[in-house]
């Protein structure tokens, strides 16, 4: 995406919230109201509230629209029904990821794509490539804004503004709400590890819908969210992120996410290689890490073996992202590392600005949420 960052319908609301606002994935985005550890614990232990209107939407429509998403995936889009919707990695003919994305089926014969947002263009144009006359693909990004309200509390309040039938929407399906008068759509998913919902609305009732869940929010100590808290949120629950965990030279196998590739019974786009390497296995996987030294690992730290002297050894593997858990109270990290190095347990470096600190391979996620 080039030229000035684009701006969401919430803009205005986040700059009267005093949010610090940055340029991201082509946006004008709000980082952190009252900071990213008070909002990472308000969607830990309460809810909070995050614009995501800058991610896209494309719209698949005709009688072949299930078929050619469902070729387009990793995962088995042919089984969904309607209302529900899937996570799947999206892959090129050699295995490497074109995007990780979740499809709603409406119907047989109309079926929405939601992908990241620094990828909206490029994902479209590979849609109608590989598409062809199938069906018709429709970029609907700008026709639509999306709020994520994250965390245990979210249910109790977004039922008390949408009604009894949102709490009970089963996790992965979607429906038709009504919110303050604003009709909306109410898919039970997030990118937080919490339950919640992401909604969608018009762009123009997004200001009324967002100042609707703030204004109803206090009793259930809901907090405004910006991208800090959503990347220490997501990174806990080991939450993939494009362009970081996985991208064109990383395949949905190596990045752990085996259990979205099916592929019995199906070809799609990336199979036969994909096939391949679960048939002859992986040469490197993405491993959880905890840091045992001080120190916080962060994108592109080399990860080397570790030895007694402590000092930095030749790069095995790299940091695809690290933070200091505000859940645990401890540094972690996501690598990916030789497969012979990826067993639990496995002790090693990472390279810090040039300090070797020690590491373990744990197993992940990091954080999951108390059954209800």
């Amino acid at each position: 995406m080039t030229g000035q960052p684009q701006n969401t319908p919430l803009l205005a609301a986040h700059q009267s919230a005093s949010a610090r606002i940055v340029d991201f994935a082509g946006f004008r985005m709000p980082l952190q109201y009252t900071g990213i550890i008070d909002e990472h614990q308000a969607v830990r232990t309460a809810c909070g509230l995050f614009d995501v209107s800058h991610m896209g939407e494309v719209e698949f429509t005709g009688p072949g629209a299930l078929a050619a998403v469902d070729r387009l995936m990793t995962n088995a889009v042919c089984k969904l029904s309607d209302g529900q919707i899937l996570y799947t990695p999206i892959c090129y003919p050699d295995g490497g990821i074109v995007d990780d994305c979740l499809v709603y089926r409406h119907s047989a014969d109309k079926v929405l794509v939601v992908v990241n947002a620094s990828n909206v263009d490029k994902d479209y144009a590979w849609f109608a490539e590989q598409t062809g006359k199938a069906c018709t693909v429709t970029n609907r990004s700008a026709e639509w804004a999306l709020v994520a309200l994250q965390g245990p509390r979210a249910a109790a309040l977004w039922s008390r503004l949408a009604g009894q039938q949102v709490a009970e929407l089963p996790s992965f399906h979607f429906a038709a709400s009504t919110a303050a008068g604003i009709a909306c759509v109410s898919s039970r998913t997030g990118y937080t590890g919490e339950d919640g919902y992401e909604i969608f609305c018009r762009p123009d009732d997004a200001p009324a819908l967002w100042g609707a869940i703030v204004e109803a929010g206090g009793a259930f100590g809901l907090k405004l969210c910006g991208l800090g808290a959503r990347d220490t949120l997501r990174l806990e629950a080991r939450l993939m992120l494009y362009g970081n965990d996985i991208d064109q030279t990383t395949s949905p196998l190596e990045a752990g996410l085996g259990w979205t590739v099916k592929l019995k019974g199906r070809t799609f786009i990336g199979s036969d290689v994909l096939s391949r390497q679960k048939a002859e296995g992986l040469s490197r996987r993405l491993v959880c890490l905890e840091m045992r030294g001080r120190g916080i690992a962060r994108h592109g730290h080399p990860v080397c073996r570790a030895q007694s002297d402590g000092l930095p050894q030749d790069p095995v593997g790299h940091v695809t992202s690290g933070t200091m858990s505000p859940t645990l109270g401890r540094a972690i990290a996501l690598a990916y590392v030789p497969t012979a190095l990826a067993e639990l347990g496995t002790r090693l470096h990472v390279d810090v600005r040039g300090k070797a600190v020690e590491a373990e391979v744990v197993r992940g996620p990091f954080y999951q949420r108390p059954n209800p």
